[in-house]
């Protein structure tokens, strides 16, 4: 009996040894076997380094295994790896998945509510543990390896018209979590939450709640932060994207810029205190969320060493920030754009009161879709082109004096759209190359390799690797239209990517 017990540890220990607690050095240094944050590292390039699959051998990728959801909502989640086990959301569902089979290991489903399922981007980790937020505003712990819950606590209450779809940031012992609400008069409101006790630490609000004093917003609520942000550990900032003001169509209920929405703010994860905003649509009128992913990139810019912040608006707009003051490097359109006058001195797009929404409707660009949206983007270092999924979107807006001051406010419909894979250098803000993917806007994200390749998703059912140099298609397959943005990671030697089509998973490797 001594003899068994001592084989069977033999065999164990590696195994333990194998197991890593994810603290925050790994989340800065993540490893190959591993994706711990939404964004794969904490500064948004969605760049790997694994050079196993190239431009030489991507054509012969074949699929490894297929993990269905069984669920109606599409996968517009970005998958974690920690310690071989994926952690896969669909709104109100977790899966642990086997990173190599893709055969399940747990799965938590949340009660059923009324709030809104729009979608989910994803779950995060630290330590032992895995965090889910809920349509209905609960961000829940879990315990990794058997999905028991350690805590439940409410982020927001969804009575007041507040949902979540956010995948939270871990930054140290702090889960940072945002909110959406886009159809009631709601502040804006960025969380964090101590990762070991689930009790609150701060609030940082981009409005200020009912019955506070408050000069800046000139009466707008509003301004979620519904996609995860990005960190740098140098500056110890947390860069964010604000949402849309509301009422959203509404703008003379709400004279002035109304910062801080639609904006980029750098907050003190420590303390949530904003260490400088930067509003990308001042007085926004169109839903034009500025919640797409701030990206980090140190490089030249004009001959000097810079520590960026690049972001493709939904507006219209690519911005490059110096990411340590958030002054103003270079703003220009990279899509359709007819809504503004001119760029200011601080570098934002001056609105056109012509393009107002009004009762018999204006014409504008880009859509209430979006130059682009949620779909991540990614920056390729070696060319320092950002491939995003864009659009060239035209819509109508309307607005009536009897729609009010509340929520929506008006009315808005698309008329035209086509969608590309769009190569936007981040020196110039020029389009180096467009890959054409359908009508509509996209909702694909975007990976990048050092190996040279892009990977993403058409408007149909396609999920392709481009070269990255010049757009051109290297291998392309039908899985169901991809909502999410893949991710890739190496176990056992093999380099696995893995795309989500409709409900289902998919991974690729090289035979």
């Amino acid at each position: 009996m001594r003899l068994f017990l001592s084989a069977v540890l033999t065999v164990a220990l590696p195994a333990l040894a194998a197991a890593q607690s994810v603290d925050s050095n790994l989340l800065i240094h993540p490893p190959v076997d591993a994706w711990l944050t939404y964004h794969g590292e904490y500064n948004g390039q969605r760049h790997s380094r694994l050079t196993q699959i190239s431009p030489d051998n991507v054509a012969r990728l074949q699929r490894v295994w297929r993990f269905q959801t069984g669920q109606s909502q599409a996968i517009k989640a970005s998958p974690i790896l920690m310690n071989g086990v994926l952690y896969l959301t669909t709104p109100d569902n977790l899966w642990a998945v086997d990173a190599r089979t893709g055969k399940e290991r747990w799965h938590y489903q949340h009660p059923a509510n009324n709030a809104f399922h729009i979608g989910h981007r994803g779950a995060a980790v630290y330590k032992d543990t895995v965090y889910l937020t809920t349509p209905d505003c609960h961000l829940i712990a879990f315990n990794a390896q058997d999905g028991k819950v350690k805590w439940d606590v409410i982020i927001a209450d969804s009575n007041k018209g507040y949902w979540s779809s956010n995948a939270p940031l871990v930054v140290g012992n702090h889960v940072l979590v945002g909110v959406s609400g886009d159809f009631d008069n709601v502040p804006g409101q960025l969380k964090s939450i101590d990762a070991d006790t689930g009790k609150l630490q701060w609030i940082f609000y981009s409005t200020q709640p009912a019955g506070t004093l408050d000069s800046k917003s000139g009466g707008a609520t509003g301004g979620q932060m519904w996609t995860t942000g990005t960190y740098d550990p140098a500056l110890n900032l947390v860069f964010v994207g604000t949402g849309n003001p509301t009422p959203v169509l509404n703008g003379v209920a709400r004279p002035g810029d109304n910062p801080w929405t639609c904006s980029i703010v750098a907050l003190n994860p420590e303390t949530g205190k904003m260490a400088w905003g930067f509003q990308v649509s001042p007085h926004d009128t169109h839903d034009w969320d500025a919640n797409e992913i701030p990206v980090l990139v140190d490089a030249e810019f004009n001959g000097q060493p810079r520590k960026m912040l690049l972001q493709a608006s939904r507006n219209g707009y690519f911005f490059v920030l110096d990411r340590t003051s958030g002054k103003s490097l270079l703003t220009t359109p990279f899509a359709a754009v007819n809504w503004a006058k001119g760029i200011d001195a601080q570098g934002r797009p001056i609105p056109n009161p012509a393009k107002e929404p009004r009762r018999d409707g204006v014409l504008v660009a880009p859509n209430e879709a979006g130059a682009t949206n949620f779909r991540p983007p990614a920056f390729d270092p070696a060319t320092g082109l950002l491939i995003v999924n864009a659009q060239d979107g035209y819509g109508i807006y309307f607005f009536k004096p009897e729609h009010g001051g509340y929520g929506w406010a008006g009315a808005d419909y698309s008329v035209a759209g086509k969608s590309f894979l769009r190569a936007i250098d981040y020196r110039t803000g020029k389009i180096a190359w467009n890959h054409p993917i359908g009508d509509g806007a996209g909702t694909a994200g975007v990976l990048t390799t050092v190996t040279g390749l892009t990977f993403s998703g058409d408007n149909r059912t396609s999920v392709m690797a481009l070269r990255t140099s010049d757009g051109t298609t290297l291998w392309h397959e039908d899985i169901g239209r991809m909502q999410n943005a893949p991710i890739t990671y190496e176990l056992d030697g093999k380099q696995y990517v893995l795309l989500g089509g409709g409900g289902s998973l998919y991974a690729y490797a090289l035979p």
